[in-house]
C-alpha cells in the first residue's frame, strides 16, 4: 500500500515539475522576443540616423564640388579672354610686320630695277674702250690676249725650271737630315722596360739544410728532378741559394717554378717532385700562349698561325745580350710601324709584322741549327707568312741583301732597339750615370729651379725661377746649357733642352 502511495507521489511530483519548467520556459521565451523587438526598434532607429547623416554629408559635398567647379569655369573662362587678347595682339602685329616687309619688297625690286639699268649702261661704255683701245694698238682682243700668255708661259717655264733645279738641290741636302729625323722620331715615341739579363736562374732557399733536403737521400732527390727537367741544378757554397742552368728558357722556367713549389710544399720527394713538374710544365704553356697573345694584341697583328703565336710566346724566357727578346721583339714591332707611318705609303701592319716576327728564330736556335734569323725565315715560310716578312726576317743582320722596303725598315728598328741608351751596349750603371750628370749639368746654370732627364736621355726639362729670370733670358739659358751639354758630355745622337718659365700665384678663401 505504502508503494502504492508513493509511486502516485512522484507522477503527481513529476507532473508538477512539468508544469513548473513550462511555465519558467515560457517566460523566458517571451523575455528574449521582447528584447529582440527592443533590438530591432533601436537598429531601425539608428539606420535612420545614420541615413540622415550621409544624406546631409552628400548634398554637402556636392554643394561644395558645384562651387568649386564654378570657380574652374570662372578662371577658364579669364584664361581663354586673356589668351584671345594675346592673339589679337599678335595678328595685329603680323598684319604690321606683313606690310612692312611688302614695302621693303617694293624698294628691292625698285633697287633692282635701277642696278640692272645701270649695268646696262656700263656694258656700253666697257665695250666702247675695248673697241677704241683695239684701235689704237692695231689688234684684236684676242691677239693681245694670245701674245701675253705666250710670254708668261715662257716666264713660267723659266721660273719652273730654276725653281725644279732648286728644289733638287734641296732634297739632296735634305734626304739624309730627313731620314735621321725619322729615326729619331721613333725611338723618341718608344718606351719599352727590359729585363736584366739571364742566362742562369737563382732560387732562394729558406734556409741552407734545405740543400740537403733537395739532394736526398744519396742523391735520389736532385738525379730525379735533373732527370725530369732538363736542367743541371748547382749546389754550391752559396748561402741559401741554389742555381739551375740550362740552354733552354723554357726547361729553366719549368725547373724553377719547380723548385719553388717542392721548397714551399716541403715534400720533396721523387714521386711529389714529377706531380709539381708536370703542374709547372701546364702553367708555363699557358704563360707562352698568354705572352703570345699579348704580343699579337699590343701590335694590332691579325691572322697569325697558332704555332707562331706561341713561338712569339716563348721568346718570353729568351734573352740576348741582357735585351729580353720579346720585349725586343715588340719594340722592333712599334719602331718599324712609326718608321713606316713617317714614310707614308707603306703598310704600317705589314711593318709591325715583320719586326715582330723578326728574332722568331731565337725561340728555336738551341734545337735547330744555323743562324737565328734564316732559321725564323724558314719557320714563318712553313707556317704561310708574306714573302716581305720572311725577307724582312732573313736579312735583318744582312745574312741576305735586302730585297724590299720592309727589309730596311726592319733592319733600321731592330738597330735602334738593340744599341739605344739603356739596352745593350750601355750598363744599368752608366745609362743612370749619364741621366744624373745631364741633371746636374742644368741645374748648376744661375736661376735653374728643376732639371729632369726624360726620353732615355733623349730631352731635358728645365724650370727656371721666374721672380729672378725674364722671356728673353729663358731663350739664352736654353742656348747655354745645349752649348754646355756639348762640351762635357758624350752620347749618341741628339738632346733636346727645354726650358720654362711659369709664374704661379695661390690665395685662400676663409
Amino acid at each position: 500500500m505504502f508503494l502504492l502511495y508513493l509511486v502516485i507521489g512522484l507522477a503527481l511530483g513529476a507532473s508538477v515539475a512539468v508544469v513548473i519548467y513550462k511555465i519558467i520556459d515560457d517566460s523566458r521565451v517571451a523575455g528574449v522576443k521582447n528584447k529582440i523587438a527592443a533590438l530591432q526598434k533601436e537598429a531601425a532607429e539608428s539606420a535612420e540616423r545614420i541615413k540622415k547623416e550621409r544624406i546631409a554629408e552628400a548634398k554637402e559635398d556636392v554643394s561644395k564640388f558645384r562651387q568649386d567647379a564654378e570657380k574652374d569655369i570662372r578662371e577658364r573662362r579669364s584664361e581663354l579672354q586673356r589668351a584671345e587678347r594675346r592673339m589679337e595682339q599678335k595678328e595685329e602685329n603680323l598684319d604690321r610686320k606683313l606690310d612692312k616687309a611688302a614695302h621693303k619688297e617694293e624698294e628691292l625690286r625698285h633697287r633692282q630695277e635701277d642696278l640692272e639699268h645701270r649695268v646696262s649702261e656700263v656694258d656700253i661704255v666697257l665695250k666702247k674702250q675695248m673697241s677704241r683701245l683695239e684701235e689704237i694698238a692695231g689688234m684684236k682682243r684676242e691677239e693681245a690676249q694670245e701674245i701675253l700668255l705666250r710670254k708668261t708661259e715662257e716666264e713660267a717655264q723659266y721660273i719652273i725650271g730654276l725653281r725644279l733645279k732648286e728644289l733638287e738641290e734641296k732634297a739632296k741636302r735634305e734626304s739624309e737630315r730627313k731620314a735621321r729625323d725619322i729615326i729619331i722620331t721613333a725611338v723618341q715615341r718608344l718606351a719599352v722596360e727590359h729585363s736584366s739579363d739571364a742566362t742562369v736562374s737563382v732560387v732562394p732557399l729558406p734556409t741552407d739544410d734545405m740543400k740537403g733536403r733537395i739532394i736526398g737521400r744519396e742523391g735520389r732527390n736532385i738525379r730525379a728532378f735533373e732527370t725530369l727537367t732538363g736542367v743541371d741544378l748547382i749546389v754550391d757554397d752559396t748561402p741559401e741559394a741554389v742555381t739551375l742552368s740550362s740552354f733552354d728558357p723554357i726547361r729553366r722556367e719549368i725547373a724553377r717554378l719547380s723548385l719553388e713549389r717542392l721548397i714551399l710544399d716541403g715534400r720533396i720527394h721523387p714521386a711529389r717532385i714529377e706531380e709539381l713538374i708536370e703542374k709547372a710544365t701546364r702553367d708555363v704553356e699557358e704563360q707562352v700562349i698568354e705572352a703570345g697573345e699579348a704580343a699579337l694584341l699590343e701590335t694590332g697583328i691579325k691572322n697569325l698561325h697558332q704555332e707562331l703565336m706561341r713561338t712569339i710566346g716563348q721568346l718570353k724566357f729568351r734573352f740576348s745580350y741582357g735585351q729580353n727578346a720579346l720585349s725586343h721583339s715588340l719594340e722592333v714591332a712599334h719602331i718599324a710601324g712609326i718608321i713606316a707611318a713617317e714614310l707614308g705609303g707603306v703598310d704600317e701592319e705589314m711593318a709591325r709584322r715583320a719586326g715582330l716576327l723578326h728574332d722568331i728564330g731565337k725561340a728555336v736556335d738551341h734545337q735547330v741549327e744555323g743562324s737565328h734569323a734564316t732559321i725564323g725565315a724558314d719557320l714563318a715560310k712553313r707556317f704561310g707568312e708574306r714573302a716581305e716578312v720572311i725577307s724582312a726576317i732573313a736579312s735583318h743582320h744582312d745574312n741576305v741583301d735586302a730585297k724590299n722596303i720592309y727589309d730596311v725598315i726592319v733592319a733600321c728598328a731592330d738597330a735602334i732597339s738593340a744599341s739605344r741608351p739603356g739596352a745593350r751596349r750601355e750598363s744599368l750603371e752608366a745609362y743612370i750615370k749619364r741621366l744624373e750628370k745631364l741633371e746636374e749639368l742644368a741645374q748648376a746654370f744661375t736661376g735653374v729651379s728643376k732639371a729632369y732627364a726624360i726620353q732615355a736621355g733623349r730631352e731635358v726639362r728645365v724650370l727656371v725661377m721666374p721672380n729672378n729670370t725674364d722671356d728673353g733670358t729663358v731663350h739664352k739659358l736654353a742656348y747655354d746649357i745645349a752649348r754646355k751639354i756639348e762640351e762635357e758630355m758624350k752620347y749618341p745622337g741628339q738632346i733636346k733642352v727645354t726650358v720654362s718659365r711659369e709664374m704661379r700665384s695661390t690665395e685662400y678663401a676663409k
